[in-house]
Order: structure tokens, then sequence, then C-alpha cells
């Protein structure tokens, strides 16, 4: 079954194949304020329906947050794959030398755009992004 999500007003609207079993939910600075869950998909896993009017915000450039310009919501982000070379606690995993940024990119949904999701089925990690990153 797919999984669709829309901004509020409907001008931004994305596509995954399948519903996510599992999602992240981070307290860092800016994803604490938006109040996003994030379902995570590789580039080309994802069909923008639709990205009428979107913004981007990005800090560093290094991790991009995407919004709907005329809503407002924040709909989805690209970053570097970071689960890939870092555990959930910040600490490098085997073979990774500490502060390498991993080349992969991954997309990120965010889950509370999507109507009637059934969240039962889904598992979400509360992830420390404010201590350990």
């Amino acid at each position: 079954m797919p999984l669709i999500a829309s901004c509020h007003c409907g001008a931004t609207k994305i596509q995954a194949a399948e519903i996510p079993r599992a999602a992240k939910e981070c307290n860092c600075s800016f994803c604490a304020r938006t109040g996003a869950v994030w379902a995570y998909y590789k580039p080309g896993e994802l069909l923008f329906v639709s990205q009428d009017d979107e913004q981007t915000y990005s800090a560093t450039g290094m991790n991009r947050h995407h919004f709907c310009g005329r809503c407002g919501m924040h709909t989805w982000g690209d970053s570097p794959d970071w689960a890939s070379s870092y555990n959930a606690d910040g600490t490098p995993k085997e073979g990774v030398t500490a502060n390498t940024v991993p080349q992969q990119r991954i997309y990120a949904v965010n889950l509370r755009l999507v109507d009637d999701l059934d969240w039962s089925a889904i598992a979400v990690e509360k992830m420390d992004g404010r201590n350990n990153w």
C-alpha cells in the first residue's frame, strides 16, 4: 500500500511505495520545533507528485529541510545518510573515522503529513540529536 504525504494546502504531495515499519523522532533544535516524525527513503524511492512553491532551509547546507511556501508545513528533508556511518548515540560505526561526512544521501518524509496513518504499525525511535550531533 503506498504512502502519500501532503502538506496542509495540498501544494506538496510525496508518494512512497510502502508505509515504513520504522521512523525516527529527533529532538535537535530544528526537529523539536517542527514536531516531525521521519521515515527514511533512499534517493529514487520517492515520487514527488507536486512541489508547488516549495522552499528550502539549511543552516549549514548539509542538511536541507523542505517546506511548503504556501502553508508552511515541513514536508521532507535530505541529508547525508548519517545512520550509515554513526550509531544512534553519535559514535562512529566500526570502520568509520570520527567526523566523517557520509557521501551517500538519504531522504526523510514527515509522517505527520500522512492522513489516517496507522501509527501502531510503525516503531518510532527517539533520537537524541540535541546532544549527539
